[in-house]
Order: structure tokens, then C-alpha cells, then sequence
């Protein structure tokens, strides 16, 4: 059996680094146009060599994302886009649209190419098509099934590979492409601007009574008709693997470092622990579990890989996030003097008890001791996003370390 790669999002070059840190074989990331995440905070030109710089002294790859499916206005823009691609020599490009696909391969004839979920890709043929193209991968799409993937791998070339989705926010549309968000606010999700109206509330009007808004139910669970649950498959790697898939993908471009390096941390020990033998895999299944859960996430459940997606993949009640975990920041530099650097993402205070977060798997309790401004000046607390704080805690922490807090609620004792 083939190791599969462990690919991560990034949104950002700190969020990068982090992934890159606890574990991720591959990166994927937007530049600041033509991918599809364009709320997220993304890459300019010298941000996205660092990125790969880093990514490379560290034996892992980048891929930039350009999977817009583009309209006539657009490609003018991406011939330049790709012309810096060029130049800044990602590992690979993310595309859907056929026209961005000729572009790509006009000015980036030595990067790989690989074909994004939104180019649907659902049977062999598909695959077979895009190996015939020069392309070296397409991203399966979400509405397949294990069996339907291991089926995929067994009809098309050996060098050419499979990615799929094993975690993160699901799309109700097919492949992700949907028209929801251009019709209500006139932002096209097909080209990056979705603001995702599956998570809104619906009701219903009747056509001769205008204004009068009826609620709808279903079995009386609640209105969010289109509201998914987030993927998880970390429980089935064995599946996964045996189904002959070659990259395992997380979504979340537009995720913060806390979730990305709780993620990242977790499918790289299930998926070194599985290669290691099934016996530690399954032994070590509740600390995936507990780990899983201390990012922010709504409810999991397993998409369309054991089949036609049941009840169990639909969230009726609410549409809200569940939070275990408050990330307080990542750690730059650290002496025994001045303690740990951080950029501080989220309140604390001197005398709590926060939690420091290390890519080998270990979470160590600590004391905050003291907390110093830039300035120098010792401070109680830390009540604003955004400073630059030294933070003697007490136990030392290092570089790349994440520091983070227990969410106080009634019966929450997880750290």
C-alpha cells in the first residue's frame, strides 16, 4: 500500500508554516486572485515564494490554487497570473475551467497540473481524459463513494493520481458548484465570492398569501435546509488507503492556525500510526477523536463514502460551530528570560491555565506567570487581538509551539 500524501490548506503564510510544521506533506494556497476563496486572506507574490521556500527546505510541496471557472473578462488577468506562477515555481496548479487549463499549460509547461473537485470528476473516463491531457491528478468529486474510488484506481493509468477530500466543511452543491450565492447577493461562489447561503434559514411563502412566512419542518428538527456536516474520516484510514487514494485533502483556505495545525497533527499520527500497523492505529483511536474535536468544527459525519449520503449528513437545528479549544497564539521565539513571543490572537490573563500545543503530538499544561507588552510593560491580562506579547509561562514552550485555552463550559475538563 501506497503512503498517501497529507495536503493542508493555508490561507495565510503563518497558518503555512504551522501546517508545514506539524506535519503536512503538501500545502495548497490561493493567490490573490482566480481561486475560490477569496474572503480568505491569500497570498501576494513574495509571501508565496517564502511560502514555498519554506515549504521546500522542510521536504514539502505547494500547490496554488486557480480553479475559478473563469468568464471572458478573466483570462487576460490569468495569462499574467500564470506568467508569475512561472516564476515562482510552485510544486502544482489547481485548476478546473479547460480554457484556465490551456493557459496553465501554455505558461507553466513545468509545473504539474492538477484538476480540481469543481471540474467533477466522477468516473474513470474523466481521469483517464485529463492523464491523456498531461495532467498528473484530478481531485475526486465529493458524491463518490469508496467503492466507486477503488474502482476509479483500478481503470486508469498508475502514475496518474487521486486526491479526495477526507475532512472539513462539506458544499450542499454538487462539486461545489453552485449558483445559490449569485442569485441572492450577486457574489459568484464559482469564482470565489461565495457567501454561503446553505448555512441561512429558510421559510416558506405561499404564492397568493405575499409577506406571510410560514416555517418549515422536518420532524421538527429546524429550518437549515441545505446545512451539511463537516466531513471527517479519521476514523477510517484504513478504508481510505485500501481504496487506492494518493493524496488525502483537508478543506479550510480560510481557517486560522489552531485549526490547521490541530488537523494537520491528527491525520499525520492516524496515518503514520496506520503504516505502522493497524494494531497502534486502532489503540491510539481515542486520541484522534479527542484531538479532532478541539478545533472548531459543526457536527461530523462521513459525506458520501459509505454510499448515498443518509440523514446523518444534514445538520437541521442550527447552523453554528462548535468550539473546544481558543486559540491564543503561535510561538516565534522563546528564552528562558523573556519566555515565549507571540503575536496573541484571543484574550488571557496572568494565573490561567492555558495549554501549549507541539507538533510531536504532546499537549502540556502550563501557568501563565507574567505577560510583557513590546513596550516592556508587565500587564495582568491581554485583552487585544493583535499585540505582540512576551509570555513567561511555566514551562518553556518553542518555536512553533501553539498556545491555547479550554473553552469553559459545563462539564468541558478536555485539556
Amino acid at each position: 500500500m501506497k503512503k498517501p500524501e497529507l495536503l493542508i490548506p493555508a490561507g495565510s503564510l503563518e497558518v503555512l508554516k504551522t501546517a508545514v510544521v506539524f506535519g503536512a506533506d503538501a500545502v495548497y494556497i490561493g493567490g490573490e486572485a482566480y481561486g475560490l476563496r477569496a474572503k480568505a486572506k491569500n497570498f501576494r507574490a513574495e509571501e508565496m515564494q517564502e511560502g514555498i521556500d519554506f515549504a521546500h527546505q522542510r521536504g514539502a510541496r505547494v500547490y496554488v490554487t486557480a480553479n475559478i471557472l473563469a468568464h471572458n473578462e478573466d483570462l487576460e488577468g490569468a495569462r499574467k497570473y500564470f506568467s508569475l506562477l512561472s516564476e515562482v515555481r510552485p510544486d502544482g496548479i489547481i485548476v478546473a475551467d479547460p480554457g484556465m487549463f490551456m493557459l496553465a499549460r501554455e505558461h507553466c509547461p513545468k509545473i504539474d497540473i492538477h484538476i480540481s473537485t469543481q471540474a467533477n470528476n466522477t468516473n474513470y473516463q474523466t481521469w483517464r481524459f485529463w492523464h491523456g491531457q498531461g495532467v498528473k491528478r484530478a481531485v475526486a468529486a465529493r458524491e463518490l463513494s469508496l467503492k466507486e474510488i477503488a474502482e476509479v484506481r483500478g481503470q486508469i493509468p498508475e502514475d496518474m493520481e487521486i486526491e479526495c477530500f477526507v475532512h472539513g466543511a462539506m458544499c450542499i452543491s454538487y462539486s461545489g458548484r453552485c449558483l445559490l450565492s449569485n442569485y441572492f447577493t450577486g457574489r459568484d461562489a464559482n469564482r470565489g465570492a461565495c457567501t454561503h447561503p446553505c448555512r441561512w434559514k429558510y421559510a416558506v411563502m405561499e404564492e397568493e398569501r405575499p409577506g406571510e412566512y410560514l416555517p418549515v419542518y422536518e420532524n421538527e428538527r429546524g429550518t437549515y435546509l441545505f446545512n451539511s456536516r463537516d466531513l471527517c474520516m479519521v476514523e477510517y484510514i484504513p478504508e481510505l488507503v485500501k481504496a487506492g487514494i494518493d493524496s488525502f485533502k483537508v478543506e479550510g483556505r480560510m481557517k486560522a492556525a489552531l485549526y490547521v495545525a490541530s488537523v494537520t497533527r491528527t491525520y499525520r499520527k492516524a496515518i503514520d500510526d496506520f503504516f505502522e500497523s493497524e494494531e497502534v492505529y486502532r489503540a491510539n483511536m481515542g486520541w484522534y477523536r479527542k484531538e479532532i474535536s478541539r478545533c472548531t468544527y459543526r457536527q461530523f459525519g462521513t459525506g458520501f463514502y459509505f454510499g448515498r449520503a443518509d440523514e446523518n449528513t444534514q445538520i437541521y437545528d442550527n447552523s453554528t460551530y462548535i468550539n473546544e479549544s481558543v486559540y491564543l497564539g503561535t510561538v516565534t521565539e522563546a528564552d528562558e528570560e523573556k519566555g515565549a513571543r507571540i503575536r496573541q490572537k484571543n484574550k488571557f490573563s496572568v494565573g490561567e491555565q492555558i495549554e501549549i500545543m507541539k507538533p510531536s503530538g504532546q499537549n502540556i499544561r502550563a501557568e501563565v506567570q507574567g505577560i510583557t507588552t513590546e513596550e516592556g510593560k508587565e500587564v495582568p491580562d491581554a485583552p487585544h487581538a493583535g499585540q505582540v506579547l512576551d509570555v513567561k509561562l511555566s514551562v518553556l514552550p518553542e518555536p512553533f509551539d501553539l498556545l491555547r485555552r479550554n473553552v469553559e463550559r459545563p462539564g468541558n475538563n478536555k485539556q
